[in-house]
């Protein structure tokens, strides 16, 4: 009830069409309950014989039926079309709604998320709030009235086989209720799999190079049909729960028209009722025992719906470690000043990544941190940013403890490029352009000629048109380096980061990136985390650090003289 009780709050803002739905949906039903009773009146009218006053009745009847049918027809695609309407209009909202969710959560909540997964949640899970808002809630509205209706009319013609229909009824109820708790786990299995499905499929397809380079064709393949017989056997479980409920509930109901119609046959042989009425009976007997059936298919589609709107509602009820305060304030006029005071941070693990480091650097600096891999150098630059918040101690730019802060103003200020460069399927232009996307087609080649990417953009089919495909497969790794550098300089922000930038680049490419980063050279402050040297030797201040503490700090010259590890570190690259 809880979830029902959101996922109506959700749909409340679409309230007008459903209201005109629901009005259609009364109205359609209460044709319904009117064309049997008319065409009783016309059976009544044939069986006392027709003269002309009978004929008379029986055109006006007619056209009182042929009204009924008429306002059915509008009844029906207003129900129908409105209901539709606002389900999917709903469920386009919350498809935004759960993407934006994702997109505020921070980075310790997708540790162990797949992204199919959650590719699942967006499209398919949501999906099935269509079948309740547009399906359900209309059926069950028509079913209760229908019910309600016709059980009122069979009490009117005669209140004791009125009452014997409604014998097969508790027994109807008992087995659903034990049918829905059954079927639930199913569809929350199966779309659980389907989850599962999507994650190994994007992961495959992701990693497709590596596949057919190791020759795990057919591997993979094995994975995908096991995860795809997975589902489809969690789903062949609901459905045969289905299978079996089904006719259980038609037999019920045929039981009770058996009941209908050896009694009302016995009171007529007894005169306690007419032909006219047995008719009207039967007629309505197919009106009252449909809703009943109909339970069948509304306790599946609710619980299908339900199982989806878990792992909808299980997201977008995750709260966000990472929040502005309450009186969080926009970073403005940022010079670029950079301190950590005293900051320690561990992952959920509790094992200490970064351990009481504190450092500072002055507008314009350039800041290295180099050390092996895994002692913390790319999550210190991810506590700038406030993707992760320290356990302890503060950071602060230009003397404000970035927690008081806005986010969107904090990171507006800091322009990353990090070692697995992401662009997005689109032109150059684009990709250089989404950090500004008011920017002008020359500011974007001026960022390009800083980034030294224009002459090698210049010598492309398209130039600065030229699609570089999907995360930038058509660009070699150190044209997709400079596009993100080229990207991070027009975003014009006073903090650059440099994660790695020249790790997986030929000598001449780290060159031509060596000198970008020199054209940046005190404009910005920029903090680079480097393991080629080579790319750092001109930085103000390069702290080492080991075992998550700062072991070393100083320019090149001074960790030189010292001959500890950065000094080791020289000589091994060298040698």
């Amino acid at each position: 009830m809880k979830t029902l009780w959101k996922l109506t709050k959700e749909a409340a803002r679409y309230k007008g069409l459903y209201v005109i739905a629901i009005l259609s949906t009364f109205g359609l039903t209460v044709v319904n309950l009117i064309a049997p009773k008319v065409l009783s009146a016309m059976t009544g009218l044939v069986e006392t014989g027709v003269d002309d006053a009978a004929l008379s009745s029986i055109i006006r009847l007619s056209a009182i039926l042929l009204a009924l049918y008429l306002l059915r027809v509008l009844f029906r695609f207003l129900s129908n079309y409105l209901a539709h309407r606002a389900a999917w209009y709903l469920v386009g909202d919350l498809r935004s709604r759960l993407y934006d969710k994702l997109q505020s959560l921070d980075l310790g909540f997708f540790h162990d998320k797949q992204t199919g997964d959650l590719m699942s949640r967006v499209i398919n899970d949501t999906r099935d709030f269509e079948l309740l808002y547009a399906h359900m809630i209309p059926d069950i509205i028509t079913n209760l009235v229908t019910f309600i209706g016709v059980l009122a009319i069979l009490l009117s013609i005669n209140w004791k086989l009125a009452l014997i229909t409604c014998c097969p009824i508790p027994l109807i109820l008992i087995s659903g209720v034990i049918f829905a708790k059954i079927i639930r786990p199913y569809f929350k299995a199966s779309q659980k799999v389907m989850g599962e499905l999507n994650a190994q499929l994007q992961d495959s397809l992701s990693g497709l190079h590596e596949i057919q380079a190791f020759g795990q064709e057919s591997y993979e393949g094995e994975r995908v049909r096991q995860k795809s017989l997975d589902q489809v056997v969690a789903m062949l479980k609901a459905l045969k729960a289905s299978a079996i409920f089904h006719p259980c509930v038609e037999l019920l109901s045929s039981l009770g028209t058996v009941l209908v119609v050896f009694f009302g046959g016995y009171m007529a042989y007894q005169r306690q009722i007419s032909v006219a009425d047995i008719v009207a009976f039967v007629l309505y007997l197919s009106l009252f025992y449909a809703p009943v059936s109909g339970l069948a298919n509304l306790l599946e589609n609710l619980q299908q719906s339900l199982a989806g709107a878990e792992r909808v509602t299980l997201i977008l009820d995750t709260p966000s470690a990472i929040q502005n305060a309450e009186d969080a304030k926009p970073l403005e006029n940022v010079k670029g000043a950079l301190c950590f005071d005293h900051v320690t941070f561990h992952y959920e693990n509790e094992i200490p990544v970064l351990k009481d480091v504190s450092f500072s650097c002055e507008p314009g600096m350039m800041v290295a941190l180099v050390g092996p891999t895994g002692v913390g150098k790319t999550t210190a630059t991810q506590l700038i940013s406030r993707f992760y918040d320290p356990v302890e101690g503060r950071i602060l730019i230009d003397g404000q403890d970035i927690k008081t802060v806005t986010l969107e103003s904090l990171r507006h200020n800091i322009s990353p490029v990090l070692q697995d460069t992401f662009l997005f399927n689109g032109s150059i232009s684009e990709n250089i352009g989404y950090a500004r996307p008011d920017a002008s087609q020359a500011e974007i080649e001026a960022a390009a000629k800083a980034a030294n990417i224009h002459e090698d953009i210049l010598h492309m089919p398209d130039q600065y048109e030229t699609q570089v495909g999907e995360r930038g497969l058509r660009l070699s790794g150190g044209q997709k380096q400079r596009v993100a550098i080229a990207r991070a300089i027009l975003r014009n922000s006073p903090i650059i980061v440099l994660d790695e930038a020249t790790a997986s680049v030929d000598v001449r490419t780290e060159q031509q990136i060596q000198k970008a980063i020199g054209e940046l050279a005190g404009k910005r402050t920029i903090i680079a985390i480097a393991h080629r040297l080579s790319t750092i030797m001109n930085a103000d201040l390069i702290l080492v650090i080991h075992e998550g503490v700062i072991a070393e700090s100083g320019t090149h010259e001074q960790l030189m003289e010292k001959k500890g590890i950065y000094y080791n570190m020289q000589k091994a690259q060298l040698a």
